[in-house]
């Protein structure tokens, strides 16, 4: 008695602390964020730990709870306002109905009763009716005088307490059901840590690099974590995912900053939007596999038990002649399906279900045509009308009181269990078909021979071809000698137990794919190398648009030429080359004549024409190796290299004066653009910076002397 009070003192200890450290950690990062709280962890944590504690202790960790809420809303909010007071009863009623309803459906939480699919739909729901719930008292409150502080929308509220209990309520239950096996089964730890490990580091690295949106790389370790572990792996994985998300997206960082207008809150909402898909993927998965583990257990205890029964009980033993009579049933009939030996000696087909009937006549006609033993499965109705699926060892033998004539002997047994078992196996299959194959992405595993032995329907738009036609194909054969020329050093890797993550291009006829692909090694349960996992995803999209940014970053929008940026970066090499060759290099700056005069006589249409047929017949004058961009406004610039004389740069020069000769059109109106232009011949120019200064001072000297012409001025030549 007295151990079980120290262990309730120090287990609501532990609650309050937890529970307290939750709650102003959370309303703390929130004010700092100047955001609504994104995931409220407390009431799911309080839930697990009733739902996995006696109904006798519920009053005292109720009590626990209670104080905790009372003091972390005190701390966050700096003092002890009303709004503390009447938010703490929401608060509870939210974890009293979730605990009510789950408790009510499972009174003891082991997922074996009923399978963990259904668990995990009974959870669900008990989460939206206590959030429901729970947001509608909210509202109430807020509306309430003394209200106090500002609670957010009901939206905000429902998501961020629907969020923290499903994943914080769901990693107590778990962490309660599993205790030491949370952190892996004995020898595997290490492994696990590993694997926990990396998905920390790849989904730090996501938000870390905040320049592309990769979210969907953590689906692949997040998913590894799962195939691997099940709900320990699920609830660490996602846990950790949610925890990175939600501190990230409180200091500004990761690709949600990406969007250009989004504030705290749009953030805020789109990251519970980037947890609740992760929760939709994850969840559903963990369960099934689950479940099939179950099942799995279930079919290999049937057998254990079908086992037992063959060594100390008899099956049923008939003996058949060659008219259909039965001769001889043992005992056993009484206890398997109620009729006495007799009875059901008396009957004949009548026993076996309609559906069967064709399909028993055949094997009976097929062994004693060849003689060979046959085993067959069908139904045979019981004394009450239900019927039992029966497995059935046939084989032909001498009549011992009938000489010269050959009978069927068979032994039976019961398997409906069994049956029925596989049956939930093959639907639960089914179910996890379906989320594989709806996942945007290529799911596959590769033995260590590189065949494929499973893979999803998305496969289809990737290879070109029914994703089912690579089952037992090597990836050779599947993808094509010409990608498998790039995916084979990723595949030895994998093999070699380390994963690997990288991108590839595909190309098909004329146009071209990207993907990015990760590997992981797979694994039997003693540590064999079974072959490797696959996450392929298609991001083609997100590469055009990273050639049409880079595209758009280095040309002007205008004319098509280079820009500014453009122009330094290739400025800069060309310094730096010259330096060491001891080339010349000129530089011309050139500035439109009186722009001002066309905008404001024409109009900035008028104007942005002129422009573009400069750029055209700048460009028409100069040689392809060398580089024309526009600065900005009516500035333009040309780089050249390989002019070693005066009389070439004149040439030039004199050159681009003349194409500006013949009047510009502007729609049905001509004018005459001119231009003036510095041109600077320099050897050993020190930076690109001086070189410019060299062709400004030349520009100047050219509208000095009236415009519409050029001057030169030389260094080191």
């Amino acid at each position: 008695m007295r151990r079980q009070r120290l262990r309730l003192l120090g287990g609501s200890t532990a609650l309050f602390v937890v529970l307290l450290a939750s709650v102003a950690t959370s309303l703390l990062l929130a004010q700092h964020a100047g955001t609504m709280v994104s995931i409220w962890t407390a009431n799911g944590i309080a839930t697990g730990v009733l739902l996995s504690t006696p109904r006798r202790y519920w009053p005292t960790l109720i009590t626990v709870t209670l104080a905790a809420l009372v003091a972390g809303l005190a701390i966050a909010f700096g003092t002890l306002f009303t709004i503390s007071l009447l938010m703490v009863p929401v608060e509870l009623t939210e974890i009293v109905i979730v605990t009510a309803i789950i408790h009510h459906y499972f009174p003891v939480i082991t997922g074996q009763q009923s399978g963990y699919l259904r668990f995990g739909r009974v959870t669900i729901c008990a989460a939206l009716a206590g959030c429901s719930v729970a947001t509608l008292l909210a509202s109430f409150v807020q509306r309430l005088p003394t209200g106090g502080a500002s609670l957010g929308t009901p939206s905000d509220w429902f998501r961020a307490h629907l969020l923290g209990m499903v994943i914080t309520g769901m990693l107590t239950l778990v962490a309660f059901r599993e205790r030491g096996r949370m952190l892996g089964e004995r020898g595997q730890r290490w492994r696990m840590l590993r694997d926990v490990l990396l998905l920390v580091a790849i989904t730090i690295a996501v938000f870390a690099w905040t320049r592309y949106p990769l979210l969907f790389v953590i689906f692949a370790p997040l998913l590894y974590l799962i195939f691997q572990y099940r709900l320990p792996g699920l609830v660490l994985g996602v846990a950790i995912v949610a925890l990175v998300t939600n501190v990230c997206t409180t200091i500004n960082l990761g690709p949600f900053t990406l969007i250009p207008t989004s504030n705290p809150a749009e953030r805020a909402m789109i990251a519970q939007a980037f947890l609740g898909v992760v929760c939709l993927v994850a969840v559903p998965v963990a369960l099934a596999l689950a479940d099939r583990q179950r099942l799995g257990r279930r079919v290999a205890e049937s057998e254990n038990l079908y086992r037992l029964l063959a060594e100390y009980a008899s099956d049923i033993i008939v003996r058949m002649g060659s008219d259909g009579t039965r001769r001889y049933v043992s005992p056993s009939v009484r206890e398997m399906l109620g009729w006495s030996p007799e009875e059901f000696a008396a009957q004949g087909s009548e026993l076996i279900h309609p559906d069967d009937r064709e399909y028993v006549s055949a094997i009976v006609t097929r062994l004693r045509e060849t003689g060979q033993p046959a085993v067959t499965r069908y139904r045979l109705r019981h004394r009450t009308g239900n019927y039992l699926w029966i497995e059935s060892l046939g084989r032909l033998a001498p009549s011992p009181d009938h000489p010269g004539e050959t009978e069927i002997i068979y032994s039976g047994r019961d398997v409906t269990e069994r049956v029925l078992a596989e049956e939930a196996l093959a639907d639960s299959e089914k179910r996890l078909r379906t989320i594989a194959d709806n996942v945007p992405a290529v799911i596959a595993h590769v033995d260590t021979e590189q065949r494929y032995t499973f893979i999803n329907a998305f496969a289809s738009q990737v290879m070109d071809a029914e994703a089912e036609s690579s089952i037992g194909r090597t990836v050779e054969e599947a993808r094509g000698p010409t990608v498998y020329a790039l995916l084979k050093p990723h595949i030895a890797q994998a093999l070699n137990g380390t994963p690997s993550t990288f991108e590839y291009e595909v190309h098909a006829g004329d146009r071209s794919r990207y993907f990015q692909a990760a590997y992981v090694p797979a694994t039997a349960a003693d540590g064999t190398l079974t072959g490797f996992y696959t996450l392929i995803t298609d991001i083609t999209a997100i590469k055009l648009a990273e050639q049409q940014l880079d595209f758009l970053a280095h040309h002007d929008a205008l004319t098509g030429i280079a820009n500014r940026l453009s122009f330094r970066e290739s400025a800069g090499v060309a310094v730096q080359h010259a330096g060491v060759t001891q080339e010349p290099l000129l530089l011309m700056m050139i500035d439109v004549d009186y722009f001002k005069h066309i905008n404001d006589t024409y109009g900035h249409a008028a104007g942005d024409l002129a422009l573009s047929e400069v750029a055209v017949r700048l460009k028409a004058s100069i040689r392809k190796t060398d580089l024309l961009a526009r600065l900005g406004g009516d500035e333009f610039v040309i780089l050249c290299r390989d002019i070693e004389d005066t009389a070439t740069a004149h040439q030039l020069a004199q050159k681009i004066t003349d194409a500006m000769r013949p009047p510009v059109s502007i729609g049905t109106t001509e004018i005459q653009v001119s231009l003036s232009i510095g041109v600077a011949l320099c050897r050993n120019a020190a930076s690109s910076d001086a070189l410019l200064q060299c062709a400004d001072e030349a520009l100047y000297q050219a509208k000095e002397a009236g415009r519409a012409c050029y001057r030169l001025t030389t260094d080191g030549i």
